[in-house]
């Protein structure tokens, strides 16, 4: 009895299997599910894998870089002891806090910096000078919107730093007359060159100064500049634009992009409340004044009427002159006027001879 039901169960479940019809629609909405919840899923790991944690290092530079003014009188002594990186990382943070200036670009200066961002600093052509003596493996140096730089501070940076290859200036009245200024520096010497094509005079320096500039970024460049670059410099590109083929079969460095921040990957692990903290709205600490100090209103009026005594004479005087002149001229052009002066200057004569 055991064995016929052995038999019989397995010729159900035979049977049940050959009945079975599937069903596509089920096996694609179950698919489609399972392809709709695969990315969610990778998309939700990768969000959790963003959100790392900051370092230990990166939250100490961030402390220090929101007290950066406290320490800028000692940062030289300070910062002797710092990594490269760590002083590029205190120089990108200083530019966005709005306090770099010479002072503070010569204590953080390293030698082996590839990359220089100043734009938009009070850094001048002592400082950039300074740098390009200490600094001069630079590859990327971005001096955009700095009105304190004249020609010759760019133009030391252009003979000097012979590494240079991408360039970004301009971006302010003061920066574009630069700019315009060294022109002449991009342009190639070709007096004593011979070749046939630039690819033979590639190794050769051809400049006057930037040998080695290939990409130049310059937001605002004018007409006229633009074709000269075009014409007379044709090795350097001017505001390249992303593209999957490159330029002329080179890949363009998201550098020499309009739109990229040249210290942007310097700190991109620092919270960017540090350079909130101060400097770009920095609110105005009104003086604390006394009661018994005359307000701003009073001391104006006081002045004024200080000032109106002192010139009440001198007024009196123009009046007087004033007046004489306009009694001259009367007597001058009328005929009436004229005899009546002169009778009374006889009037006058007479009367003295009588005496």
């Amino acid at each position: 009895m055991e064995k016929g039901k052995g038999k019989q169960s397995i010729e159900s479940v035979t049977s049940s299997f050959r009945d079975l019809q599937l069903n596509n629609n089920t096996v694609k909405s179950s698919s489609t599910q399972n392809s709709v919840a695969f990315p969610l899923q990778s998309q939700f790991l990768n969000s959790n894998k963003r959100k790392v944690p900051p370092s230990l290092l990166s939250l100490c530079l961030g402390v220090v870089g929101g007290n950066l003014e406290d320490i800028i009188d000692d940062l030289a002594e300070i910062s002797l002891t710092f990594p490269s990186d760590i002083k590029l990382v205190l120089l990108a943070i200083a530019r966005r806090r709005k306090l770099l200036n010479d002072e503070v670009v010569i204590a953080l200066a390293d030698s082996s910096w590839q990359i220089l961002d100043v734009s938009g600093s009070d850094v001048s052509d002592y400082g950039l000078c300074h740098i390009v003596d200490i600094c001069q493996n630079l590859r990327a140096v971005d001096i955009s919107r700095c009105s304190s730089l004249t020609p010759p501070g760019v133009s030391k940076l252009l003979q000097h730093c012979h590494s240079l290859q991408i360039l970004r200036w301009g971006g302010c009245p003061r920066s574009e007359y630069t700019a315009r200024r060294c022109l002449g520096l991009l342009k190639p010497n070709l007096n004593d060159v011979e070749g046939e094509s630039w690819e033979e005079l590639d190794t050769q320096e051809l400049a006057q100064g930037a040998q080695s500039v290939r990409w130049l970024v310059w937001p605002k460049i004018d007409k006229d500049s633009l074709e000269t670059l075009t014409i007379e410099c044709p090795r350097i590109v001017v505001n390249p634009k992303p593209s999957l083929l490159g330029f002329r079969g080179t890949e363009v460095p998201q550098e020499a992009l309009l739109e990229f921040v040249l210290d942007d990957p310097i700190v991109k692990d620092i919270d960017p409340k540090t350079w909130a903290v101060s400097g770009f709205n920095r609110t105005p600490v009104l003086p604390v004044t006394s009661p018994n100090e005359l307000s701003v209103a009073e001391k104006f009026r006081l002045a004024f009427l200080e000032r109106d005594t002192r010139l009440a004479p001198k007024r009196a005087k123009n009046a007087r002159q004033h007046q004489r002149r306009a009694e001259r001229q009367w007597v001058m052009m009328d005929t009436r006027a004229k005899a009546l002066a002169l009778a009374s200057k006889a009037t006058k004569s007479v009367n003295i001879r009588n005496l």
